[in-house]
């Protein structure tokens, strides 16, 4: 009964965008902190001197500002959210509030230095930017080794990685690709490209590189590997012409900033790497397996 709820919830929302043209969120990515224990040479965080942390009663805040716009998955990121604390309240206090709200699915992006075994999320996201060295290129000496074994003792049934393609691993995708089919801990990989974000590393591939790199994910997609994209959305970040539809996601900063996009606001959307942006053009052009997939990953 809880599922019929929701695909009709879905499909009110769907018709009243698609249709009726309301721009209402149906997701919302929360950054709850912007400490980490990590520098990694991609993101620019780490570099601020007094980074911003919300309490947890300005995290209900948000989450019920979210709700009421009518968004009903939330992705809780940081910073590094398993080092968030207020008082007594850790991770799992937020996932929980955020279910009391009314969210269908919560979901944390960890970098996997600490442990997270028995994680109240329905799905959590490990930072995995390629195989050994590769991944060490751009978190540090150690990591690594260190998420293998947190993942290993982790346990939970929907555990999958999002892998960022950068000048470093991008002849590395497949192998990545290939390490997470034989890893019985990881349900699936996601695949995004570096987005030149301010204060960070250059790290940016070339379009033509770009081209080779979707090739080679439509190819081991379609070949049964574990790969969480659409090919009709890997397909639209080729060259990043399509109207984007970014408003689906409402993104709220631990300062409370409040933005459709994290490029949007920085005018950066031509280098746009994000894959959830063609993911969200797919959908609303009926698109079956972008829709087949972001029901698999919701539902």
């Amino acid at each position: 009964m809880k599922k019929i709820k929701r695909l009709l919830y879905l499909g009110w929302w769907f018709f009243g965008a698609r249709v009726l043209g309301r721009k209402r969120p149906l997701q919302t990515v929360l950054f709850i902190s912007n400490r980490c224990n990590l520098r990694c040479r991609h993101c620019s965080v780490y570099s601020r001197a007094t980074p911003d942390e919300m309490t947890f009663e300005e995290i209900r805040r948000e989450l019920e500002y979210s709700y009421r716009l009518g968004s009903r998955f939330v992705d809780l990121e940081g910073g590094e959210v398993m080092i968030w604390r207020d008082g007594d309240k850790r991770i799992d206090d937020v996932i929980d509030l955020a279910r009391e709200v009314g969210f269908f699915s919560v979901t944390i992006t960890t970098n996997a230095q600490l442990p997270f075994a028995g994680s109240h999320a329905d799905s959590i996201w490990v930072s995995l930017d390629g195989c050994g060295k590769y991944h060490e290129m751009i978190r540090g000496e150690g990591t690594f080794a260190r998420l293998e074994r947190n993942i290993a003792a982790c346990g939970h049934p929907h555990l999958s990685v999002n892998m960022v393609v950068n000048k470093y691993n991008w002849e590395h995708v497949a192998e990545t690709i290939e390490y997470v089919k034989r890893n019985p801990a990881i349900e699936s990989i996601s695949i995004n490209f570096y987005t030149p974000f301010p204060d960070a590393d250059d790290l940016m591939i070339t379009r033509e590189q770009r081209e080779r790199v979707i090739d080679t994910v439509i190819r081991m997609k379609r070949a049964g590997y574990p790969v969480m994209n659409s090919v009709s959305g890997l397909e639209l970040m080729r060259h990043n012409r399509f109207k984007r539809r970014c408003w689906v996601t409402n993104f709220i900063y631990a300062d409370h900033t409040r933005a459709n996009c994290s490029g949007e606001r920085l005018g950066i959307c031509d280098d746009c790497g994000l894959c959830m942006a063609g993911e969200m053009n797919a959908v609303f052009n009926f698109r079956p397996d972008t829709i087949r997939a972001g029901l698999k990953l919701r539902l």
